[in-house]
């Protein structure tokens, strides 16, 4: 069986292989970007099945939900940020306007059993 691919794009190494361990756990396949080019190359490339972001980082998060929209991506996109609670929830509702399928949001610091709970209920949206 396949495994579903994560695309993960956090500017903090530790957090991002954190969630990435925690993807790995509940079975998914995750690939690691710390930038906006290489985000948007390696989706290209692989076109994954669900997306996790941080929101706060030199790239605008925004702009890659516009990108991820644009693309008329149909998997799931987990918004996980250190931000305030609005920002989030502004960022997830703008998101939905899109047309884009919202997961979370988690705020920072994640708590483990929190982030593998979401990522579950997210893989079997996944088509195998």
């Amino acid at each position: 069986m396949k495994q579903p691919q994560l695309l993960l794009i956090d500017d903090e190494p530790a957090l991002a292989d954190f969630v990435a361990s925690a993807a790995r756990e509940i079975g998914f396949s995750p690939t690691i970007t710390s930038n906006d080019a290489s985000f948007r190359a390696e989706f290209q490339a692989k076109r994954p099945d669900a997306v996790a972001m941080d929101l706060g980082m030199p790239v605008d998060g925004v702009e890659l939900l516009r990108f991820l929209a644009d693309e008329d991506f149909a998997g799931p996109v987990l918004i996980i940020s250190g931000f305030d609670r609005r920002v989030l929830e502004s960022a997830f509702r703008l998101g939905e306007a899109q047309g884009l399928q919202m997961a979370g949001p988690l705020e920072k610091p994640v708590r483990l059993e929190e982030l593998e709970n979401l990522l579950k209920r997210l893989k079997p949206v996944v088509p195998s």
